[in-house]
């Protein structure tokens, strides 16, 4: 029986339910996914029950396609923890979801090490987390590119654990075309993770979705909403709690924000007009542009912390042509300043590697 928020979803030319063409793994999966990031790193994360509650919620509006990430809190608590815990408690669910790991960096920190003996220890302690709960791992992904490592080793390491059938595939996070191309050569590339959004979208001006569409791998688009920019939740520096570590990235600086907040009041406008949230034209718009134009197939994973927040995630607002047109004569006008990242992490977007020497 059709849901109330289905029924308004609906007679506002919506949909909460679509399964898309994308599989992974060899898994059909949900046309929007799930970022699992805010339910273990942050200052302040959830409780259980609330991380529990929204996780559920993700999964009964059609979100089988969950990402987390090792980096995601520390080495005795992140996104491995959390789904043990949730798969210990709802078994039922084992079999529904399709699982993606961010891992590959040093053990308690964010450099990358795409060393064989690290991604080995990667991949293993994936393994043996979500083993625990009785839930095998779908797919490891390289978090960022170890600038001082072949991809190739990188690659050859993990393929290991997929020809032995203890991983189901391997993807990447924030790497160039180059860097996508020669991976592919080693081991089927089972999706690309890298930013896209309304306020982000250099991976179509650097090569990145056109390795992509080439190759046939879809993009895992991550902060869709621009890390809450366009949910219109955030109007101003002083709307972000102190310890908020967004705060330290520049497009949130107050110098960039009134800038780029010409762009959400654009955004607004069109959300207003379609009876939806700006979220959801943000979401709805990547849906509307994966493989078409040359780009490939797009899954936006957007993060929610509250099982109303998901809900609203999950809205697709059916975009039609002109309105499409009209997002994008927006994008091409509209000024979005300040990097994506502060400090040493910018270093990592769309990550190189050294050749491989044999």
């Amino acid at each position: 029986m059709a849901s109330l928020l289905d029924k308004t979803a609906s007679a506002l030319g919506m949909s909460t339910n679509k399964t898309g063409s994308v599989k992974l793994a060899g898994h059909p999966i949900h046309k929007i996914g799930y970022g699992l990031m805010g339910l273990t790193w942050r200052a302040s994360p959830p409780s259980q029950s609330q991380a529990f509650a929204a996780m559920k919620e993700a999964l009964n509006s059609g979100a089988n396609f969950w990402n987390g990430g090792e980096i995601y809190g520390n080495a005795d608590r992140n996104s491995l923890h959390l789904l043990q815990e949730y798969f210990t408690q709802h078994p039922e669910d084992l079999s529904k979801v399709v699982i993606s790991i961010k891992g590959g960096c040093e053990k308690n920190g964010m450099k990358p090490d795409g060393g064989e003996e690290n991604t080995r220890r990667s991949i293993q302690e994936c393994i043996d987390v979500l083993g625990k709960a009785g839930k095998k791992l779908d797919l490891w992904e390289s978090a960022r590119v170890d600038p001082q490592t072949p991809i190739e080793v990188t690659m050859r390491a993990a393929k290991q654990f997929v020809d032995r059938g203890e991983l189901g595939g391997v993807c990447l996070s924030e790497c160039s075309a180059e860097t996508i191309r020669r991976a592919s050569k080693v081991i089927k590339v089972e999706a690309v993770e890298v930013e896209f959004s309304l306020w982000e979208t250099t991976i179509v001006s650097n090569g990145v979705t056109e390795a992509c569409k080439e190759l046939g791998i879809p993009i895992v688009a991550y902060s869709p909403l621009g890390r809450g920019f366009l949910t219109g939740s955030v109007r101003s520096r002083a709307d972000l709690p102190e310890d908020d570590v967004r705060r330290h990235f520049p497009r949130f600086s107050d110098e960039n924000f009134g800038t780029n907040l010409k762009l959400l009041e654009e955004v607004e406008k069109i959300a207003k007009r379609k009876g939806c949230t700006p979220g959801q034209v943000g979401i709805s718009w990547i849906l509307a542009k994966g493989g078409k134009e040359g780009l490939p197939e797009m899954v936006p994973i957007p993060g929610a912390t509250t099982e109303e927040r998901v809900k609203e995630n999950m809205v697709h607002v059916e975009l039609s042509e002109t309105d499409v047109k009209e997002i994008d004569a927006l994008l091409e006008s509209a000024e979005v300043v300040g990097d994506r990242y502060g400090g040493p992490t910018q270093a990592y977007n769309f990550g190189n590697s050294p050749p491989l020497k044999e």
